[in-house]
């Protein structure tokens, strides 16, 4: 039998390492004791023998390495790989509804680390079949975003309820409204003033060679401080800033000083998208621009920042994202957000608690990725077409 693919068949190996040797679920009396495996081959074999048919779909997948590339391989693994990852989600909820009983009862269903690790990798199969299936990236997204519709329907049914995560969910739906705001405010507030300020810095350093030498060795210092020394630094200027001015709700710690240093991390990478787009700026372009009769401002905004924008907008994609995840680290100096829900959860050795925090970051750090993805590839394509 002729192997065709060995990122496949790296795949399979890793997906029977993490369903043989590592617990799918996990069950403990309370949230706060350490649960016990439930491995994935246990629970086939303590039910009837239609519990196997959930490793239906798991057969493409297995023999994908040894099949003839194409496109009917393709389909098959995406297929596959969504109900088998649908199945996976299924099998907890219902393996949830059983040993967890009711909402007031204390014993609690969580998943292991086999359940996540399978999850990651149906995932890579799915996006390595969308390599042939979808050209674009608009058509991968909206595939992928299909292969998620199982998930939805589960969550909305209510079939996943019991799962300890979904229990902290409802236990702490307000807590988690409210870092949800506060973590979009955080990223919006910091990324907007450095995406002006950025912006302006940036073609500062381009129209001066001088300005950029002094300019960059000021912002590579403030990109290396760690961001929980950066927040230190800040509280006792900003206190004194209080104390001084009273009536503007200036304090060392809360969102002024967590916004500040957001804001001063993001810097960087604007200024250096901004240089970036503008220096990849065809120089014939702009002597066919002035040959043309137009201005400075005119060539600025006419011709440059258009050519530029891709490139700009690859650097405030880096900012963005960057600022989803060190908005999480705020929390240590009040400014909360989903960093502060996950602090909780570390405090109080409650796992779940603290997946309730990281996961939505890990969410929306990859949905801004992907729409600033898209922005740029659409602007591209208007580019090509143009």
């Amino acid at each position: 039998m002729r192997l065709y693919s060995r990122v496949r068949l790296l795949l399979v190996l890793l997906s029977l390492a993490a369903a043989l040797g590592l617990p799918l679920l996990t069950y403990a009396p309370n949230r706060l004791l350490t649960g016990q495996g439930i491995a994935l081959l246990a629970w086939l074999q303590a039910g009837s023998g239609l519990r196997w048919l959930v490793l239906l779909p798991a057969l493409p997948l297995l023999l994908a390495p040894w099949w003839r590339p194409g496109v009917l391989r393709e389909r098959a693994v995406y297929l596959a790989a969504l109900w088998l990852g649908a199945a996976l989600w299924w099998l907890a909820g219902s393996e949830a509804m059983l040993r967890a009983g009711d909402e007031d009862a204390l014993a609690r269903v969580s998943f292991g680390g086999g359940f996540w690790l399978l999850q990651l990798l149906l995932l890579l199969q799915l996006a390595e079949a969308l390599q042939v299936l979808a050209a674009g990236l608009p058509r991968r997204v909206l595939l992928l975003a299909l292969a998620q519709l199982p998930l939805l329907l589960l969550l909305l049914s209510g079939r996943l309820d019991s799962l300890s995560l979904l229990r902290e969910y409802h236990n702490n739906q307000d807590a988690f409204d409210d870092a949800l705001l506060r973590h979009v405010q955080l990223v919006l507030f910091s990324v907007l003033p450095a995406l002006l300020l950025g912006g302006a810095l940036g073609v500062a350093a381009y129209r001066s060679a001088r300005f950029a030498r002094l300019l960059f060795p000021v912002l590579n210092v403030l990109q290396t401080i760690p961001s929980i020394a950066l927040f230190g630094l800040l509280i006792g200027p900003l206190a004194w800033l209080g104390r001084q001015l009273p009536g503007l709700g200036i304090a060392g710690v809360g969102l002024a000083p967590a916004l500040l240093a957001l804001s001063l991390y993001a810097l960087l990478p604007v200024v250096r998208g901004t240089l970036a787009g503008l220096q990849q700026v065809p120089p014939t372009v702009r002597e066919a621009a002035r040959g043309m009769g137009m201005t400075p401002w005119q060539i600025m905004l006419q011709v440059e920042t258009p050519l530029a924008l891709p490139v700009f907008l690859s650097g405030l994609r880096i900012t963005t994202v960057q600022a989803v995840g060190l908005a999480a680290v705020a929390a240590l100096i009040g400014a909360g957000g989903f960093g502060a829900i996950m602090f909780q959860g570390l405090s109080a050795s409650a796992l779940d608690q603290v997946l309730l925090g990281v996961l939505p970051v890990l969410l929306l750090a990859l949905l801004v990725d992907v729409a600033f993805r898209l922005l740029i590839s659409r602007l591209k394509g208007a580019d090509d077409h143009a």
